[in-house]
């Protein structure tokens, strides 16, 4: 089997918030969700279902006549209880029918294929045809212009266009190679041209896709720190006006008898008083908020495998970024030779094609057009040579290639030069200063100096350029407001890496980059209690993504990088971290403007609750009647109307998500205490006032 890792545009149309295909699962979700121990998973809506029930065997209790309270006072109170508690499931259930029609679109993208197994990991070796469901991790196979490929895996031999736009939605035809950080490919996607050998990854349903349905359609979703956190303060606040609550009907008890006029205050209107005092309004959204954020990072074309990675994607403060892909558009092209004394332009050129003609690397590949183009040298056999191709690794940061011929070994090397200064160092060769200088300026120009080497002798300078994406400086600049360091990490010389941060914009970064260099310095600001995010795709990269709080792999990544991350970024596009932050904030941000909301407007209904309740004790109390509502029943049933029917027109909020705003923690916080506290806190007086006032026009009340 393989499969598609992207919702479909169709799909990605379903994810309107009332798209008519989720509402009746939602409302049957809503229904289904009453099972009590679904309800013991939030305790604050747990009491509101106990409340319901109370009052409905209280209702049944009154028809006998024997009731505390009018019976249809009773069954009123009783019917709005359970439609708080309906309401409070349907906007779960939504969120959750959002997440699994985004499930649904990529299992329904998996279709049935033939693989060509290989006799021999290699091309040109006899293949039999398989069922792709027969593949097993470590198979190797072939995959020509016109195939699918049938299920995922790692290129091991050649280059090819791949049509992925089920994946990305772009119609623009991507490259995958073998050795390279480009070398995933995704089952489910085809071959435009060329081939590939592909070595398969995962056995057939055990694939990265298979875990990523599980994921998305949040079965397993725990809830995060901060969610659990704001569990227990509304766990806390739901026993403390419970134990009040509790306390009052003895109390309204003996004070009738103190006063020796007035009537005990009813079980369903202390049921109704509770209900309004503890947090309902955030505690009945508090999931649908976890689930919609993981939906939302769904619809960015990011996988995440938990909620925990979302929720600290908000509160991120350090970025990690590497240069090439990120802020530079990458694929850097060599422009320039530069000799060292007594070498020639085209000497220096010859060694740099030689030392790159197995390079498969974009900036091997145009150190040999521009050999090629600018003195017309052939490209040469490296096997005719009796060459050995030296492979790049991030420990060395160089490559080159051994070639033996009259009972000698030539040695070729190119890369960093720092590198190549160690290396010709080590043959007892020295480091000219033409060729310093020349290593400077390409690096002062912003771009990256190779240095090439012949045995323990430097020839000069390759210079290839780079160029910083446009609009990038913009972006730093807006996480910098919001409080967030952006750091940089190169593999380039100090000099290059100064000039690149300094035309993009970053807050530091980091030069001669090695994978424990990264991992050092993750673990740096880790220490000083700062959460780190960080992109990557090569397994170079595993143990850094590993180590990070948010770490995003790229899907064209390897597969080492992919189980490294807690996310995945369909796109492979590295810049979607900063998206990937301002979603994460998103979902803090409208969890804290519901909370206060919540908080703020249970005020009013103090003053339209508890005057109702005791005036008849105490009728000192109806000057806390400042809403003059018609009657006791109807301020208590207005109440609790407008505390089940704000969950319904909170919903939206609570999928969609607050507007996001690049603000400072002090800005957001007073932005909310005004819109969400001076809202929340004004609102239901004019809410609960307006369902006053039809309750009576109906002759309701």
């Amino acid at each position: 089997m393989s499969a598609i890792l992207s919702p479909s545009p169709a799909a990605k149309r379903s994810l309107r918030l009332f798209e008519s295909s989720l509402i009746l699962p939602a409302v049957k979700g809503a229904f289904a969700k009453l099972d009590p121990r679904v309800q013991l998973r939030s305790p604050v809506m747990f009491v509101v279902y106990a409340g319901s029930i109370l009052t409905t065997l209280l209702f049944i209790h009154s028809l006998g006549g024997a009731g505390d309270a009018p019976s249809g006072y009773i069954l009123a109170i009783a019917v709005w209880l359970w439609f708080t508690v309906l309401f409070a499931n349907f906007a779960e259930a939504l969120a959750e029918g959002r997440s699994k029609a985004q499930a649904a679109s990529l299992r329904g993208l998996k279709v049935a294929t033939m693989a060509k197994k290989l006799d021999q990991p290699r091309h040109g070796s006899s293949w039999l045809p398989l069922s792709a469901a027969d593949l097993r991790k470590g198979n190797v196979i072939l995959v020509e212009a016109g195939d699918v490929i049938p299920i995922d895996g790692e290129a091991i031999e050649g280059i090819a266009s791949v049509d992925e736009s089920a994946i990305t939605g772009e119609s623009a035809p991507v490259i995958r190679e073998a050795g390279g950080d480009f070398c995933a490919v995704t089952g489910g996607t085809r071959v435009l041209s060329d081939w590939l050998v592909v070595r398969v990854s995962a056995n057939p349903g055990e694939t990265f896709l298979d875990r990523m349905i599980a994921m998305v359609e949040g079965a397993q979703r725990r809830k995060t720190p901060n969610e659990i956190a704001l569990t227990i303060l509304l766990v806390a606040l739901t026993i403390v006006f419970l134990v009040v609550t509790v306390s009052l009907l003895p109390f309204s008890i003996f004070a009738v008898e103190a006063a020796g006029s007035g009537a005990p205050v009813s079980v369903t209107t202390l049921v109704a008083l509770l209900v309004c005092l503890i947090p309902t309004t955030i505690g009945g959204l508090l999931s649908a908020i976890g689930v919609a954020g993981m939906s939302r990072m769904m619809g960015a074309n990011v996988i995440a495998t938990s909620g925990r990675a979302v929720e600290a994607a908000g509160d991120v403060d350090v970025l990690l970024l590497d240069k090439t892909g990120t802020i530079t558009l990458g694929n850097r092209q060599a422009s320039d030779f530069l000799p060292a004394p007594g070498v020639t332009e085209p000497q220096l050129a010859d060694v740099a094609q030689l030392a790159s003609l197995a390079d498969e690397t974009p900036e091997g590949r145009s150190i040999v057009v521009l050999a090629k183009t600018r003195f017309a040298m052939r490209e040469r056999e490296l096997a005719s040579l009796g060459a050995h191709f030296v492979p790049f690794t991030a420990q060395t940061r160089m490559s080159g290639v051994d070639i033996a011929a009259d009972g000698t070994t030539r040695v070729i090397r190119k890369g960093a030069a720092s590198a190549v200064r160690k290396h010709v160092e080590a043959l007892g060769g020295t480091w000219p200063e033409a060729v310093a200088r020349a290593v400077d300026d390409a690096a002062r120009r912003g771009s990256t100096p190779l240095a090439v080497s012949d045995g323990a002798r430097v020839l000069g300078v390759v210079e290839l350029k780079d160029v910083v994406k446009g609009g990038i400086r913009e972006r730093f600049g807006s996480l910098r407001r919001m409080g967030i360091e952006t750091v940089m990490i190169t593999g380039d010389n100090r000099l290059t890496a100064a000039a690149i941060a300094a035309e993009a914009g970053v807050d530091d970064f980091l030069a001669d980059a090695t994978p424990e260099d990264k991992l050092a310095l993750i673990r740096r600001y880790q220490s000083e209690g700062r959460l780190v995010a960080m992109t990557g795709d090569g397994t170079n990269d595993a143990p850094a993504l590993a180590q990070a709080d948010v770490a995003v792999a790229m899907n064209s990544g390897t597969q080492a990088a992919k189980e490294a991350g807690n996310m995945v970024d369909l796109d492979s596009n590295p810049t979607k971290l900063l998206e990937i932050v301002e979603i994460g904030k998103q979902m803090l941000m409208t969890r804290g403007s519901l909370t206060t909301f919540s908080i703020a407007n249970d005020i009013a209904k103090y003053f339209a609750i508890i005057p109702a309740a005791f005036v008849g004790v105490y009728p000192q109390l109806a000057a806390l009647d400042i809403m003059g509502l018609h009657s006791a029943s109807s301020a208590i049933l207005s109440a609790v109307i407008f505390n089940a029917l704000i969950i319904v027109f909170l919903i939206p909020l609570a999928l969609r998500g607050v507007a996001y705003r690049p603000i400072g923690a002090t800005a957001l916080l007073r932005r909310n205490l005004l819109v969400y506290g001076v809202g929340g806190l004004l609102l239901p007086f004019a809410g609960i006032k307006a369902i006053d006032m039809l309750l009576v026009l109906f002759n309701l009340a």
